[in-house]
């Protein structure tokens, strides 16, 4: 029954983000071509000599905050139209994970949390290198948000039986169950100024490849996030 469950979870997921790839297809092209012709106009404003530094100003707010406008639609496209020229390649994990955890280090450095990475070697997946950070890139940079102040984050990779295991455990507040199955929904968002966007990426990437996605969390203990792929043999 247990896993009847989990399949028919997993299945509800599939279709979540398959009907999401359609809407936010039309969406983000609709958003996209009328924020670029307002930019465009304001860059203009900003160069002419009517208007003075003040009103300059405002200008540069605007263009900034339509800036964030179109990261979040390029958000939206990565997650409707995948990039065809990322194609997969063999992959060694450990490698991938000491790579992303430099570029991420310093900002652990902030709340003064350490990044632990335990990775077995000669742990190779199938997978785009660039899609493979980007997917650990959001899991570490959310394990580190959710913990507290001088908490560590860790992160285990190794090969189990005829998969590649990579885990991301924090020591922060944790999630109910209900918080846990949301995770993935469009615009859910534990963060008080996040969109979602960036799990939804996550889930969509592992999807690609085929692979399962799985949280185990509880309130005042932490979460974990197992990543789980098919492994790959030799070099």
């Amino acid at each position: 029954m247990k896993k009847q469950q989990l399949f028919h979870e997993q299945l509800q997921q599939s279709e979540r983000l398959k009907m999401i790839a359609h809407l936010t297809a039309a969406v983000a092209h609709e958003i996209r071509n009328p924020v670029t012709v307002v930019r465009g106009f304001l860059q203009l404003y900003r160069e002419d000599s009517a208007f003075d530094d003040s009103v300059k100003k405002k200008f540069n707010l605007m263009i900034d905050e339509l800036n964030t406008v179109e990261q979040i639609t390029s958000q939206f496209l990565t997650l409707s139209k995948p990039n065809r020229d990322q194609q997969p390649e063999k992959v060694d994990v450990n490698d991938a994970l000491q790579s992303v955890t430099g570029l991420v280090r310093s900002y652990a450095m902030l709340s003064d949390n350490q990044i632990n990475i335990e990775a077995e070697e000669n742990c190779f997946i199938f997978i785009n290198p660039i899609e493979f950070k980007q997917l650990m890139m959001n899991l570490i940079k959310n394990a580190l948000e959710a913990s507290d102040m001088g908490k560590p984050v860790t992160v285990i990779a190794k090969r189990n039986h005829h998969y590649i295991e990579i885990k991301i455990m924090d020591e922060g507040s944790g999630m109910s169950e209900d918080e846990v199955k949301s995770l993935g929904t469009p615009f859910y968002s534990l963060k008080s100024n996040g969109t979602g966007l960036g799990l939804m990426i996550c889930f969509n990437i592992v999807e690609k490849y085929d692979g399962e996605i799985n949280y185990e969390s509880l309130k005042g203990v932490g979460t974990t996030v197992t990543v789980r792929f098919l492994a790959t043999y030799g070099k």
